[in-house]
């Protein structure tokens, strides 16, 4: 099983995260490359952050089920957000997720950066993963 802790020796985190996550001897390594907003289709699920993020988590969800994992698997969260104007919009699009993935308030590590812009002016939001997987 998968451990995330915070240890008493620093502070609280000052958000959904823990301080550290590790993976058991016996499990593969995930890197789940930065997703976007954009549905199956292609088209972006919205034009604002909150529709990306909602979009994004289900991508995510995706892809971890095509690799036999869900979001109790989850070790690492970066996510990266296109200017200060869109933090309120992703951290609602993750609310939904989170509360349905992490119900019990065991989150994975996670870090969050604003940057200048991301790969294309229409997205608001990216985020990477990384998981770990049982494997026998």
């Amino acid at each position: 099983m998968i451990r995330r802790w915070t240890p008493a020796e620093i502070g609280p985190p000052v958000g959904q995260y823990s301080h550290l996550a590790a993976a058991p001897t016996g499990h593969e390594v995930l890197f789940i490359s930065g997703q976007v907003g954009t549905r199956p289709d292609g088209v972006m699920a919205g034009p604002d952050a909150e529709s990306q993020t909602r979009q994004i988590y289900a991508n995510i969800a995706a892809l971890l089920k095509s690799a036999g994992a869900g979001p109790e698997h989850l070790l690492k969260l970066f996510t990266m957000v296109a200017g200060t104007e869109h933090l309120a919009g992703s951290r609602a699009g993750r609310a939904g997720a989170f509360a349905e993935w992490f119900p019990d308030g065991d989150f994975p590590a996670h870090s969050l950066i604003v940057v200048a812009a991301l790969a294309a002016p229409e997205i608001a939001v990216e985020v990477e993963a990384i998981a770990a997987v049982p494997r026998t």
